[in-house]
């Protein structure tokens, strides 16, 4: 099924409540960044979820897999719907966060890794990251290391959503930021595209920001969101 995530990526508690304080009907999906938790910390999660809002925790862990096996290990106990590790971090670290991730129940939350960021092109991934394969081929061989590692899916570009599903098959999921409306400014996004051009491409989630919390009206472009990418 695939859903819209809101990147409330707000400073304060009192911005964050204060914006979906404006949704009145559906209670969207939201992601929490660094930024949030950062100056907020755990307590905004359990807040936000206790007011109905499914959570997306996007801290994006990059350790050694023991540390990130702990650190996973206190995130399991704030009831978020997903998070996510770097799969840079590679496969024993992303098994490791699986691990920790997990609870004494077997219960747990989505696990996904991140590719690459949609804010890297080919050729800073090159020049400066020393990666010489192609970007294509650098998102494939992460996201067949997530699933090898036993994770639910990755965060990459929309352009890469349809690469990533006949590498890692239909179940893996895929979320996308980098989402931009067709009438507006790509900001430092570099692999963009629209709400409905990642539902054709196969996205199951996607992430929006400011197309929607800079929107004049934030509730609008939500539901534009919706019906462009869910169909409703």
């Amino acid at each position: 099924m695939r859903d819209v995530i809101i990147a409330c990526d707000f400073s304060s508690k009192e911005q964050t409540l204060t914006f979906l304080d404006r949704f009145t009907g559906r209670k969207p999906f939201v992601k929490i960044g660094m930024e949030l938790f950062y100056a907020e910390g755990p307590a905004i999660v359990r807040e936000i979820k206790a007011r109905g809002h499914k959570i997306f925790l996007d801290l994006k862990l990059h350790d050694i897999p023991n540390t990130v096996r702990k650190a996973m290990s206190v995130l399991s106990r704030l009831d978020v719907d997903m998070t996510n590790v770097h799969a840079a971090g590679t496969i024993d670290m992303m098994r490791a966060a699986l691990e920790g991730l997990t609870r004494p129940d077997g219960t747990r939350p989505l696990l996904i890794a991140v590719t690459q960021l949609t804010s890297t092109s080919q050729e800073r991934m090159q020049n400066e990251l020393l990666i010489g394969a192609t970007i294509n081929d650098t998102i494939a061989k992460y996201a067949q290391n997530a699933k090898e590692a036993g994770l639910d899916g990755v965060v990459c570009s929309p352009l890469e959503a349809k690469l990533v599903k006949e590498d890692c098959g239909s179940e893996f999921k895929t979320i996308t930021p980098g989402i931009r409306f067709a009438d507006a400014a790509a900001d430092d996004q570099v692999r963009i595209t629209t709400p409905a051009r990642a539902c054709e491409i196969g996205s199951d989630f996607i992430v929006v920001g400011r197309p929607i919390t800079a929107a004049a009206d934030p509730v609008e472009a939500y539901e534009r969101c919706c019906r462009e990418f869910i169909g409703e």
